[in-house]
């Protein structure tokens, strides 16, 4: 295990072995740019989290040769070169400058993002002597900046529901990380959590129970949460297939019928019932304003469309319009919902399979990879289209075996396919929620989503030495309160 080592790696790092020690009450972080109040938030944070360690009895001697220790970190400079901006993004730059020398460390960079990340790598900077008596920290410069733009966590929140506490915990882990996108899977076939002003019968009806829904307030807690950290929260709504908790809400039509023989079984939104796209309309602008982000997640994954070829009036409309089978369909209810994001003036982010598929897709629409384990050359395919693409084809944390699998994470790296095309925006790490609650969700996800982070993060990877990181990661991460499975085999936090 190493000690007062950075994960994600920093793209470039210059390490002395010279220390300096800290006596805890009487370091302090000195603001001498802009500030505002997450940068506030962030020094409240980070001093909480700086000199965290257990209750042991801890013998009183640094095991630290006194030759190599240089003096006492007594203050970071920290200096924000611009004014706070209101919401994190995905062109947000994220670079800063650490110097830790003599007595002091500064700490720079141009927005709050980077200021945030900064104050994240000079936590893990500084380390307690093993012997437990000291908190140290080496003389170092780091120059750090991300590879990708994107480097997201999505969260399914429809198959079982996860109390707020569990969503703002994986916020915090998210950032130990370096992570800046929440992707919430919000509603699914399985149960529609989320509670719609417009259309509360949705949740009323389609929510496993009146405890199992996110009001506005909720959400509002969790962007608010997120954004103290840099990270964006971006909604998806998957359409027309997953729907099936939608069809309790008594929107009369929504669904289609796959029969006129069984009025009970129903399949994927009805595409040919014009009164579905003013209530999609509707449903959408209302979680755009409630979201702050500029992009939107519509889905569009596995779509079982055999109930439109047995709907009779579905089938009627398709001869009607010549349309010669159910992709030509599909591509119908597409256009539409392109309309109503244009209108909403939001970035569409679809799943693979609407490319695949030919569908017509809107010029700015971003294609979100995650079908084929082994073939990354769909990413090419959809960057030669003109399309912005994200990658999670090999990151399903949900899928877990026996042993040490963060590698297998670690060494899917799809930058031999992205170069260095701007078009690549990053990728996300998937936790689908059928075997997942809060019960087992924050250790099957760290440190194994932490792997997918420095791959997005860091511009050189070495899974050697991140064995040896990561070690560290998972004990730093079990101070912090987040329980983090063992990454290695046999192991000990020795505090």
């Amino acid at each position: 295990m190493t000690n007062g080592q950075v994960w994600p790696k920093p793209a470039l790092q210059h390490i002395y072995d010279e220390y300096l020690t800290f006596e805890p009450e009487n370091f302090n972080f000195n603001n001498t740019g802009y500030s505002c109040d997450v940068l506030q938030d962030a020094f409240k944070r980070y001093n909480s989290m700086l000199f965290l360690k257990a209750t042991n009895t801890f013998k009183q001697n640094t095991s630290l040769s006194t030759d190599s220790i240089i003096g006492k970190m007594e203050v970071l400079n920290v200096q924000l070169t611009n004014p706070c901006e209101n919401y994190p993004s995905l062109n947000m730059e994220e670079k800063y400058e650490i110097k830790i020398n003599n007595s002091s460390g500064l700490l720079v960079a141009t927005s709050i993002w980077g200021i945030l990340r900064g104050l994240e790598t000079f936590s893990q900077l500084v380390y307690l002597e093993t012997d437990g008596s000291t908190f140290v920290i080496r003389r170092t410069t780091i120059v750090d900046y991300p590879k990708f733009r994107h480097r997201g966590f999505l969260l399914d929140t429809s198959r079982h529901y996860f109390p707020i506490e569990s969503i703002t915990k994986t916020l915090d882990a998210m950032s130990y990380s370096k992570m800046n996108v929440f992707h919430w899977h919000m509603v699914d076939d399985q149960s529609f959590p989320y509670q719609s002003s417009n259309f509360p019968n949705l949740s009323e009806k389609g929510a496993f129970g009146k405890s199992a829904i996110y009001t506005k307030d909720d959400v509002r807690r969790v962007i608010e949460h997120a954004k103290l950290r840099g990270i964006r929260v971006i909604p998806e709504f998957d359409t027309p297939g997953h729907t099936l908790s939608w069809g309790l809400g008594g929107i009369p039509g929504l669904l289609t019928e796959c029969s006129d023989s069984d009025t009970n079984q129903f399949g994927p939104i009805d595409p040919t019932v014009e009164k579905n796209y003013n209530f999609i309309r509707t449903l959408l602008s209302e979680v755009s304003e409630l979201f702050q982000d500029n992009y939107l997640h519509l889905g569009g994954d596995e779509v079982d469309s055999s109930c439109w070829t047995t709907n009779k009036k579905i089938q009627h409309f398709m001869d009607r319009n010549n349309m010669k089978n159910v992709l030509e369909l599909k591509d119908y209810y597409f256009a539409n919902i392109f309309n109503i994001t244009r209108s909403l003036e939001t970035v569409p982010i679809v799943w693979e399979e609407i490319f695949d598929e030919n569908i017509h897709l809107d010029p700015k629409a971003v294609v979100h990879v995650w079908k084929d384990y082994y073939d990354h050359s769909i990413v090419s395919k959809v960057m030669k289209s003109g399309h912005p693409v994200l990658f999670s084809s090999c990151w399903y944390v949900n899928y877990i075996k026996y042993g040490t699998d963060w590698p297998k994470f670690y060494r899917c790296d799809p930058t031999s396919e992205a170069g260095d095309n701007p078009l690549f925006l990053g990728g996300e790490a998937c936790m689908w929620g059928e075997f997942v609650d809060e019960t087992n969700l924050l250790p099957l996800t760290w440190p194994r989503t932490s792997a997918v982070a420095e791959v997005l993060w860091s511009h050189t990877l070495n899974e050697t030495d991140a064995k040896y990181r990561i070690e560290e990661h998972v004990c730093r991460m079990r101070r912090r309160g987040i329980p983090a499975e063992p990454a290695n085999g046999p192991s000990y936090c020795h505090y």
